[in-house]
């Protein structure tokens, strides 16, 4: 096999390479940032079980890519605009500085239509309706099922 047949030890895919390489630096980060905290055993699981094991299973993911960046061909990695990473830090920023004075009600659609706003493709009437219907299955799931002492309403 050659390598224009995708079986050479070329690299085939950058984007599946700066991916691989991400979702690694992801997941060696939560692991340092973990591994203070205990594992515990499987049938007394510790408060580092889960995000350890997440992180893990990120660095195999990570892993994974990489290597068959190699063997498949891919789209090259292409450049970006700080458009996307803006816009959605800020709907992140704008959920944690209203949930506990707006309330989900509130702060969920806010948040979700600032991050929409990230795509080229944003359109407010998509934006609105995604974001409505989601916060009302966030609300109904925390805080009707689950019963979890989330600030829903300002008013409730």
């Amino acid at each position: 096999m050659t390598d224009e047949q995708g079986g050479g030890s070329r690299l085939q895919s950058t984007q599946d390479f700066g991916a691989g390489i991400f979702l690694i630096a992801i997941g060696l980060f939560a692991l340092w940032q973990g591994w203070h905290l205990p594992l515990g055993t499987l049938r007394s699981m510790g408060a580092g079980m889960l995000p350890i094991s997440l992180a893990v299973m990120l660095c195999m993911g990570g892993a994974a890519l990489i290597l068959t960046s190699f063997t498949t061909k891919g789209e090259a990695l292409e450049s970006w605009s700080i458009r996307g990473l803006a816009f959605i830090v800020g709907g992140v920023v704008v959920f944690a500085y209203t949930i506990q004075t707006l309330g989900l009600i509130f702060a969920g659609p806010l948040s979700m239509i600032i991050g929409s706003m990230a795509s080229d493709e944003f359109d407010w009437k998509e934006a609105v309706i995604f974001s409505v219907v989601l916060t009302t299955a966030c609300a109904l799931l925390f805080k009707t099922a689950l019963g979890l002492p989330i600030p829903v309403n300002v008013f409730w």
